[in-house]
C-alpha cells in the first residue's frame, strides 16, 4: 500500500488549464472518490496519476517517491497502477482466467494460478473461470475488470466511471461490493463518478470538483452537512438558498426564523447572506399551528418531495411520507428541524443559480 500526495498541480492541453492548483491527499489503504460534472477535470486527474497525462507543475508522490513534477515523469509501468474502465475493457475472445492472467505472465504458472482462484473468490465467481465476457451479466463483468485490475497487486487502483453501463440499483450495490473487496485486499483507491450515491458507498473521502478546481475534499457527512461552496451545496443532494441576515453571534433571520448557523468572524450584523435549507429540515407534522401552500410536488414511491411556499414567496423543499397525499393549492403543517444552518456570503449567490425548488404548477 501506497499513499497518494497530490501538491498543487496544474494541468495544460493546447494553452489550455484543465486542473490549477490541485491538491488532495489519500492515505495508504484508504479510498477515495471524486465527484463533478462533465468536463470538470476528474478523468485528467486520474491520467496524471496513471502517467498517461503530464504536469506543467507541482508533484505527484506514490508513497515517498515523486512519480510526477515538472521536472519528473516515472514511466507508467513502473508506478505499479491498476486501472479500472467504464468499458470494462475485457478481451472478449479469452476466458475470464486468461482476462485476469493478462499482466501477470511474469508471474510463475503456480502464482498465476493461485491468484486468479484467490481473486475470483475473492470477487464471488468462483467456477467461471472458463466462460467468456459474452456470458456473464454486465456487473459480474466489472468484478472481472476489477480482478484483472488487481492481479498484479498494484499499490493504487484508479477507477474511471467503473459502474456507468450499469443499473442504479446494481451500481449502489456493486459500489458497497467494490468496497469490500478493496479493503479485503488493503488497496490505495481514486475513483471518478457522477453518482453521488456511489460515491457515498464506496469512498472514505470524497471531493467536488468544478470547472478544475478541487472545491472540498471530506468525508460525506461534511459534505452534505457542511459544503464551503454553494456549488457543492447544490451538487451533493437536494437544497435551495433562501435569503437572510445576519442578526447576532453565530445567528441569521431569515423567513423561516432566527437559526442558529454556522458562522465565521467574517460575518457581520445586518449583512445579507444566503441559507441553505435541506428537504430534511423541514418536517412534515400534521399537528402543527405552522402551515406552508403546497405549489408542487413529486411521488417518490416511499416519499413525496413537496414545493412549500413561504409568506414571503420564497419556496422550500418538503419530505414527507408517501401516505400523505396533499394536493398542489393545499396547506401542510410543518415544523423546522435545523441545527446549524449553512450560510454563504450574498455574493456568492450567482454560483447556485441551480439551487431552486420546482416550478409551480398550475
Amino acid at each position: 500500500m501506497r499513499e497518494l500526495q497530490i501538491n498543487q498541480i496544474k494541468t495544460t492541453y493546447q494553452n489550455t488549464t484543465i486542473l490549477e492548483n490541485l491538491s488532495l491527499h489519500l492515505k495508504a489503504g484508504e479510498i477515495g472518490c471524486l465527484l463533478g460534472p462533465s468536463g470538470c477535470g476528474k478523468t485528467t486527474l486520474l491520467r496524471s496519476i496513471a502517467g498517461l497525462q503530464p504536469i506543467a507543475q507541482g508533484e505527484i508522490r506514490l508513497g515517498e517517491q515523486v512519480v510526477s513534477s515538472s521536472q519528473t515523469h516515472m514511466a507508467i509501468e513502473s508506478r505499479k497502477v491498476g486501472m479500472v474502465f467504464q468499458d470494462y475493457a475485457l478481451f472478449p475472445h479469452m476466458t475470464i482466467a486468461d482476462n485476469i492472467r493478462f499482466g501477470i505472465e511474469h508471474f510463475t504458472k503456480k502464482e498465476q494460478q493461485e491468484r486468479i482462484t484467490s481473486l475470483l473468490e475473492l470477487v464471488d465467481l468462483s467456477g467461471k473461470e472458463k466462460r467468456y465476457p459474452h456470458e456473464l451479466s454486465g456487473g459480474q463483468q466489472q468484478r472481472v475488470a476489477l480482478a484483472r485490475a488487481l492481479a498484479g497487486k498494484p499499490q493504487i487502483l484508479l477507477m474511471d466511471e467503473p459502474f456507468s453501463g450499469l443499473d442504479v440499483e446494481l451500481r449502489e450495490s456493486l459500489a458497497r461490493q467494490v468496497r469490500c473487496i478493496l479493503k479485503a485486499e488493503g488497496i490505495t483507491a481514486l475513483m471518478v463518478t457522477h453518482n453521488q450515491n456511489e460515491a457515498f458507498a464506496i469512498a472514505d473521502s470524497v471531493g467536488v470538483m468544478k470547472e478544475g478546481d478541487l472545491l472540498q475534499w471530506d468525508t460525506s457527512y461534511n459534505l452534505y452537512h457542511k459544503p464551503n461552496h454553494p456549488f457543492i451545496a447544490d451538487f451533493i443532494g437536494q437544497g435551495v438558498l433562501i435569503k437572510g441576515s445576519v442578526c447576532g453571534c453565530r445567528q441569521v433571520h431569515t423567513e423561516l426564523g432566527v437559526l442558529n448557523a454556522h458562522l465565521t468572524d467574517d460575518y457581520v450584523t445586518g449583512e445579507a447572506v444566503s441559507v441553505l435549507v435541506r428537504p430534511d429540515d423541514i418536517i412534515h407534522n400534521d399537528d402543527s399551528q405552522w402551515e406552508l401552500e403546497v405549489v408542487n410536488r413529486v411521488f417518490r414511491g416511499s416519499h413525496f418531495l413537496f414545493t412549500l411556499k413561504l409568506a414571503n414567496g420564497e419556496q422550500v423543499l418538503c419530505m414527507s411520507q408517501s401516505h400523505h397525499n396533499h394536493e398542489i393549492g393545499s396547506k401542510i403543517g410543518v415544523k423546522l428541524e435545523m441545527d446549524h444552518a449553512v450560510v454563504f456570503p450574498l455574493q456568492k449567490k450567482h454560483h447556485a443559480e441551480n439551487l431552486t425548488p420546482l416550478p409551480s404548477c398550475p
